[in-house]
């Protein structure tokens, strides 16, 4: 059979993709070397920050991106288990709540900064000795799980076909990408996207192909469904995860990436925790900059660390039943993502690096499809500027 198009990767961001060209009558293929998916999305807190918008594309994005949500479970006919929740971004004790204040107003919409009762109100499993306030914002929520098979399953109603089957090879000749190679056939169509997360970067640079997309080692522990109730989304104001994406990704340091064995900056911890329906609870997260995908990890020295930072925020949360997982999260160093074609390699899209992807992928993938018929849009056209992260 011949295909339109080719999706690389079944995640989130690629089951949204694969939908919305299939739903324009492309004849897709989404090829997912997991069957059960084991990835940034089986692990992801599921938060939507709609709010989180800083300039025109973004805030647009931000407001497509929630409205789609709050209409996908009937779009898809699945449940994604959708909610409105409250977001606390927590201060620590001995900062000036005014000053983080400040840095929040760049976004689109302004969080309201409550005092340790206030906040402590809000979540009663705060250690109040921990923090000098907090700041409030409305937050989405999703299975981010349960989305993307929703998103999987409608695709497949539309006639896509999904292979469980791992791209060892995108197929070049000269300028042009002409499929991929699997570790059990070959695949052609005249255009190949890559939604492979953590591992596109060394994917496409094997073909010869470089870009700006990177990926940290991430890690959480999962509990089972338990009995205490978390009523909000914790995270700290102080998310030190952006800092450490922007210093990784600076250009002098590119070449690191080229090659295992580096860690270009050191990792980071930002303790915070999500209850989802189910009762059960994320607890996260250490971000690596280990430059090997394969990388080892101590799990035991990891999950002490995880459950030590949580327990000095929500005591209650440190010693709960849980297993810790890691995953690579993709991330460009535009802190936005990385969109569009490559202009110098005909046949091969980008659609990854997301720094807000449940919120996000869904709207782009919309424009990308449009952008695909040929239809003119100005969301992708600004996003698929090459010389943004070619070099």
């Amino acid at each position: 059979m011949n295909y339109d198009w080719i999706v690389v990767g079944g995640g989130f961001a690629g089951g949204a993709l694969a939908y919305e060209l299939a739903s324009k009558d492309f004849a897709v293929l989404l090829l997912e070397k997991d069957a059960t998916l084991d990835n940034a999305t089986r692990y992801s807190y599921g938060g939507l920050a709609y709010w989180s918008g800083t300039d025109e594309i973004t805030k647009q994005l931000c407001a497509e991106g929630i409205e789609i949500h709050r209409h996908l479970s009937e779009e898809l006919d699945a449940d994604t288990e959708f909610r409105e929740i409250d977001l606390l971004l927590t201060i620590d004790r001995g900062v000036e709540p005014q000053k983080v204040v400040t840095e929040y107003r760049k976004f689109a919409l302004a969080p309201k900064l409550l005092n340790i009762e206030q906040a402590s109100e809000l979540e009663p499993l705060l250690n109040k000795n921990a923090i000098a306030g907090a700041l409030h914002l409305n937050h989405g929520h999703i299975h981010p799980l349960k989305t993307t098979q929703g998103y999987l399953n409608a695709f497949l109603h539309l006639g896509g076909k999904i292979a469980y089957d791992k791209v060892v090879e995108l197929l070049r000749a000269k300028n042009r990408i002409l499929g991929v190679k699997t570790t059990k056939t070959t695949y052609n169509s005249p255009n190949t996207v890559i939604c492979a997360g953590g591992f596109s970067r060394s994917l496409l640079h094997a073909a010869g192909i470089k870009v700006r997309v990177y990926f940290t080692h991430s890690e959480i522990i999962k509990t089972p469904p338990v009995n205490l109730k978390l009523r909000t989304l914790v995270m700290p104001a102080d998310t030190t995860r952006f800092t450490l994406e922007a210093e990784a990704s600076k250009l002098e340091l590119d070449r690191l990436w080229n090659q295992p064995g580096y860690e270009p900056v050191p990792a980071i911890l930002d303790p915070g925790a999500i209850q989802f329906l189910d009762n059960s609870i994320r607890i996260g997260q250490i971000s690596r900059t280990l430059t090997d995908p394969n990388a080892k990890v101590n799990e035991l020295v990891s999950e002490a660390r995880l459950r030590s930072a949580i327990g000095k925020v929500l005591p209650a949360l440190e010693n709960l039943p849980g297993t810790w997982h890691h995953c690579l999260v993709a991330f460009a160093h535009n802190k936005f993502s990385v969109v569009g074609a490559l202009e110098k390699i005909r046949g091969i899209y980008l659609f990854s690096g997301f720094t807000n992807t449940l919120v996000l992928a869904p709207p782009l993938a919309k424009h990308f499809a449009i952008w695909a018929t040929g239809q003119k849009d100005e969301i992708i056209a600004q996003l698929s500027d090459p010389v943004d992260y070619l070099y």
